[in-house]
């Protein structure tokens, strides 16, 4: 028997997300300290900047009550699921603690749910994790690959041996995965952060990018929206610099391009880590009131520059619900076959037929309140 109280819960934190929204919007984001460097230098100055974290709650729980109909009753026990993501930050532990709840809901035992995250970020320790769950009789994961292209042989050999694979986080374009991808439409989340690097920065100066892959899917459709949304604008991209998925890397390329291009006024951090790599890069400089930050995701720390102000604003998606409805979906697949699961979930994609979307928001300091408050209504942070 399927046992969830998800609806409920999911339906209660929407209406007091809703509700903390609308009294938050109307605040001004930015700030006058500073986190974390004791340098004594100001933040920029306040900048309105209007936030949006209603994401794609709704929807997403209205086709988790569908699985869950679809699966009640069916045995679920040789049902044997993975989510493998792309590095061990702070940002999927919310997608680690939906994918295990989603599990729990679902009555699979937490022995036939592993979740893996390479400690390092790098591709040999996301094909080793593959290659054991495959000999452990995994019957499906969602990934988040590290290299879509090198994925696309493997992704094809396990799919022929009739193990479901889920693209999250980044979609997999021209592998047998490209079907379905449970995740941020991530053009739309770049341009909302290029929109959002136009509005603090007032339409003229020069940006440089910080991300951790020039070649994953997610990375170059994220940077392709933030250059969109600059168009017509004064604002030229300096750089697009690769920091290879190492924090400290972000931080010491950051600083030399401060320390060598005096002009640049604006900085897009695109992986999860950026933010903060980014923020500490621009306090120790002492430019936290002429250079600011737009940046991807919600790790605890950009939450905290937020709160001071150093950082802007920052593009969020919902990694919790990427790891929940990723569970419902790798379930159905194993039970009631990949036709049957998609007819369920064909509703609900975006108008490119294949992107089943976890939501996009802007978290900004007037925001943050709200924010905080979904997770802790998810069980997150």
């Amino acid at each position: 028997m399927l046992r969830t109280r998800r609806s409920r819960t999911l339906a209660t934190a929407t209406a007091v997300l809703l509700s903390l929204a609308a009294t938050g919007c109307s605040k001004s984001a930015g700030g006058s300290d500073t986190a974390g460097s004791g340098s004594g230098t100001k933040a920029a100055a306040p900048i309105t900047l209007a936030g949006s974290v209603t994401f794609n709650q709704a929807n997403l729980a209205k086709l988790d009550a569908a699985l869950k109909s679809a699966l009640s009753g069916k045995d679920l026990s040789k049902v044997d699921i993975a989510m493998v993501v792309n590095v061990a930050a702070d940002y999927w532990k919310a997608g680690q603690v939906g994918f295990l709840k989603g599990c729990s809901d679902l009555g699979i035992a937490k022995s036939k749910c592993t979740y893996f995250a390479p400690p390092n970020g790098k591709l040999t320790e996301q094909n080793s994790e593959l290659e054991t769950l495959r000999s452990q009789g995994v019957t499906g994961y969602s990934i988040s690959a590290i290299d879509p292209t090198s994925a696309a042989g493997t992704i094809h050999t396990d799919v022929q041996k009739g193990i479901s694979v889920l693209a999250i986080d980044s979609p997999l374009p021209g592998t047998d995965a490209a079907s379905l991808y449970l995740g941020t439409p991530n053009y739309t989340a770049g341009f909302q952060a290029g929109t959002a690097m136009k509005q603090v920065l007032g339409g003229k100066g020069k940006v440089a990018i910080l991300v951790g892959s020039l070649t994953a899917s997610n990375a170059t459709q994220r940077i392709a929206g933030f250059e969109a949304a600059l168009k017509g604008t004064k604002i030229a991209v300096a750089q697009k610099v690769n920091d290879n998925l190492q924090a400290s890397t972000a931080t010491s390329d950051a600083e030399t391009i401060l320390a060598n291009n005096p002009d640049v006024n604006g900085l897009y951090g695109v992986y999860s880590y950026d933010g903060p790599a980014l923020a500490q890069a621009v306090t120790s400089a002492g430019k936290t009131a002429s250079v600011h930050i737009v940046s991807d995701d919600s790790d605890a720390q950009t939450l905290k520059f937020i709160k001071s102000g150093v950082i802007s604003g920052t593009v969020v998606q919902m990694p919790y619900q990427q790891g929940y409805t990723g569970a419902y979906i790798l379930a159905a697949e194993k039970v009631l076959g990949k036709d049957k699961t998609m007819a369920l979930v064909k509703p609900y994609l975006e108008k490119d037929g294949s992107t089943l979307s976890s939501g996009v928001g802007l978290v900004t300091k007037s925001d943050l309140g709200a924010y905080q408050s979904l997770e802790s209504q998810l069980g997150i942070g």
